[in-house]
């Protein structure tokens, strides 16, 4: 694609190219060097650029159109320019205007000498042109050139001049002339919108005579008229080799001047900086999109509290962690008044009558609620030994005879005596009984 570029890009379809061998300096001579194949004989343009430094505004800068002698390929001429000023320079041949190329705005640099312009005096052309609408000039609109017909000398030209790109011809249509606008003809602006351009008039007295004026091309949402041949800056290094764009370039170096080599270095760097973050960017993205799409998926559950078929009740615990009833063991001594009527109260569960939730066969929850058993409970041997007066409890001999507890005298049989009427009544002595054994199996 490179050689393609080069070879329909118009500044490099140029069959000549042409530098600077001298750094331009006020009121010093300024010497250029053509290099190729051109048709001679060659002319230098000079367009006065940006304003003037000069105190008051004094404008001092002339448009300077320079003919090379014969077929000569250089030319050194004295630059009438003040220091801190800029111009644009542009090459030609017989083959045309701007056929060798324009430079982008040069900077003049000091020097001792400033006889070649009076500070008191600025400059004025023969005559000068318009343009309608004032308000500047649109991408593929149409606008008004225009001028007062007694001041001309002969044929009028205007020409464009894009620094650092495509000078040419401004194509002249048919003249018109009326009262407010002069005589002029209507021009269609196709160059691309926010391309920097002088336009140039001049008549028989050469080129620049009727003064020249910078604008910024508007853009527009019509772009019917531009094509690939329509003028517009060019990429690559300007016309006119190294030449110092600031004061602060030294008047015998050219390191003020343009680069190719350091615009291709900080292009491949720019590109480099914008791969790189548009790779932090993407990584970052995908990161992000991956975390945020394991946060919204289903927490794990340690506890395993669903089942596959998610037939279990959510809110179940598993039944290795499901809470269990703290039981009271049984009784171990139950009176005799109890043991007769235990078939008739509720028992308390053990804990197998307690189901555990998800146990497959039994229920899925467990029951709070006491039940009552159809067979009295098996109760193991207890001896009771009542005694009239309360002594120490025997010991066991061993752990295998049944349990001995002794009960103080209850003093159940002693009751008042029938007094038969009339009758004295008879001391009673009460007998003590002998103790009674009672067996509960």
């Amino acid at each position: 694609m490179i050689p393609f570029f080069f070879f329909f890009s118009p500044r490099y379809a140029s069959a000549y190219t042409w530098q600077f061998t001298s750094q331009p300096s006020q009121c010093q001579n300024v010497s250029i060097a053509v290099q190729g194949s051109g048709q001679p004989p060659y002319n230098l343009l000079l367009v006065p650029s940006g304003p003037t430094p000069l105190p008051n505004n004094t404008e001092v800068r002339t448009i300077q159109n320079i003919s090379f002698t014969g077929t000569s390929t250089s030319l050194s001429f004295k630059l009438n320019y003040p220091e801190n000023s800029s111009f644009v320079a542009v090459v030609s041949d017989s083959s045309g205007f701007g056929s060798g190329g324009t430079s982008t705005p040069v900077t003049v640099l000091q020097s001792s000498d400033s006889s070649c312009y009076d500070t008191t005096k600025s400059v004025q052309g023969p005559w000068v042109f318009s343009v309608s609408p004032t308000g500047g000039i649109t991408q593929c609109e149409s606008v008004r050139l225009w001028w007062e017909q007694e001041f001309i000398n002969g044929t009028v030209n205007f020409y464009g001049v894009i620094p650092g790109g495509n000078s040419f011809n401004i194509p002249q249509g048919s003249l018109s002339t009326n009262t407010d606008t002069g005589t002029g003809f209507n021009w269609t602006v196709d160059i691309t919108g926010g391309t920097n351009i002088f336009v140039v008039a001049g008549d028989d007295r050469g080129i620049g005579s009727g003064g020249s004026a910078p604008f910024t091309v508007a853009y527009s949402a019509n772009s019917s008229c531009l094509s690939g041949s329509s003028p517009s800056s060019t990429a690559g290094s300007p016309a006119g080799g190294s030449y110092p764009t600031s004061t602060s370039s030294s008047p015998s170096g050219s390191s003020g001047g343009h680069s190719n080599v350091g615009a291709i270095a900080g292009g491949v760097a720019g590109g480099l900086v914008a791969i790189v973050a548009t790779a932090l960017v993407g990584f970052f993205y995908f990161r992000r999109q991956k975390y945020s799409a394991v946060s919204k998926e289903r927490p794990v559950n340690v506890l395993h509290d669903d089942d596959d078929d998610g037939s279990a009740p959510p809110h179940d615990l598993p039944q290795y962690y499901a809470p269990e009833p703290y039981l009271v063991p049984d009784p171990t001594i139950v009176g005799t008044s109890e043991a007769a009527s235990t078939h008739d109260r509720p028992l308390s569960m053990t804990t197998a009558d307690i189901p555990r939730p998800q146990t497959p066969g039994s229920m899925n929850t467990a029951t709070s609620h006491t039940r009552k058993s159809a067979l009295p409970p098996q109760l193991r041997p207890v001896n009771i030994i009542q005694h009239d007066d309360a002594g120490p409890s025997e010991v066991p001999t061993s752990a295998g005879e049944p349990e001995t507890i002794e009960l103080p005298p209850a003093y159940t049989n002693i009751r008042s005596a029938q007094r038969p009427p009339d009758t004295t009544p008879v001391p009673t002595t009460d007998s003590t009984p002998a103790p009674t054994e009672t067996t509960t199996s």
